[in-house]
């Protein structure tokens, strides 16, 4: 039986960790997709045990629940290692891949198009809350030694394609030898265990960066709230500066995001915002269950 169930939709993957129920981001994420986007099928990929922390609630708003065949990320407290499983595991033709704590502010359909002009398409560099383009390197300096493209995994599209599976099997294949490539080839390597935002930026390297970036359509891509991308104290972000909402809208020091937020201190989603997404989401939530 095929895998691909929808022509296209949001995947995102959660391992439940002892700090972090990222579970409950994909939720908001997924209430946050049906509430901003027309196209917003929703899949979450899931281990074994955190399956099992799947409420009845969180079950009718994602659309499938995809859990791992094999787990590499078991013994991980960063559980990266399945990233390059989600060619395989995707129940779409077409993928908007997210990292969980991401969340759209307004609807960006029309980035399907766009996405079409390659197989697959990595998000290069990252916007700072003013809507410039990223300059910081604080967090760079390994991909500038080693001459790497400036991937983020926050965001990424792939569709179903020689193109694409050649990609994700390169990257399974330099994950395979990553010892070997940190200690032979990458100048100042000193992760045991490659971040996704390191292992696609090399795997797009040697793949060729020309057949998985669209570096002229800067449009696609999304704010990272970071502190030394936006020159903020070293503090959780919506401490140091002005935060607000109204409904998906995210205004940081009183300038609306158009882009993607990538609000990584996972402290930023309370219990009122989920309740406000459980509010806009009533009709989802009083149906059976989809997964």
């Amino acid at each position: 039986m095929s895998q691909h169930k929808s022509q296209q939709g949001f995947v995102t993957i959660a391992q439940n960790t002892e700090t972090v129920d990222y579970l409950q981001l994909a939720f908001v994420q997924a209430m946050n997709v049906k509430c901003t986007q027309k196209i917003n099928e929703y899949a979450v990929i899931v281990d074994h045990a955190t399956e099992q922390q799947i409420t009845e609630e969180q079950r009718k708003i994602f659309d499938y629940v995809i859990v791992l065949d094999e787990d590499l990320a078991q013994d991980h407290d960063w559980k990266l290692a399945n990233e390059y499983q989600v060619f395989n595991l995707t129940p779409f033709k077409e993928t908007i891949k997210l990292e969980s704590d991401l969340l759209f502010t307004r609807n960006i359909d029309h980035w399907w198009t766009a996405f079409r002009l390659k197989d697959i398409v990595l998000n290069v560099g990252c916007k700072t809350y003013k809507g410039t383009t990223a300059e910081s390197r604080f967090y760079r300096r390994f991909f500038d030694n080693n001459s790497l493209p400036d991937t983020y995994n926050g965001l990424m599209y792939f569709r179903y394609s020689q193109t694409a599976f050649n990609f994700f099997n390169l990257a399974k294949q330099i994950l395979d030898n990553w010892s070997d490539l940190a200690d032979s080839t990458l100048i100042n390597c000193r992760e045991p265990y490659p971040s996704t935002d390191v292992l696609y930026a090399v795997t797009a390297n040697v793949f060729g960066r020309e057949h998985c970036t669209l570096p002229k359509c800067d449009f696609l891509n999304f704010v990272h709230l970071k502190a030394e991308i936006n020159g903020f104290p070293n503090k959780a972000w919506f401490d140091a500066v002005m935060s607000e909402r109204d409904q998906d809208m995210i205004r940081v020091n009183n300038l609306n995001q158009y882009n993607p937020v990538h609000y990584y201190d996972k402290t930023y989603i309370t219990e009122d915002i989920i309740n406000d997404y459980r509010q806009r989401c009533s009709g989802l939530l009083g149906r059976s269950s989809p997964t």
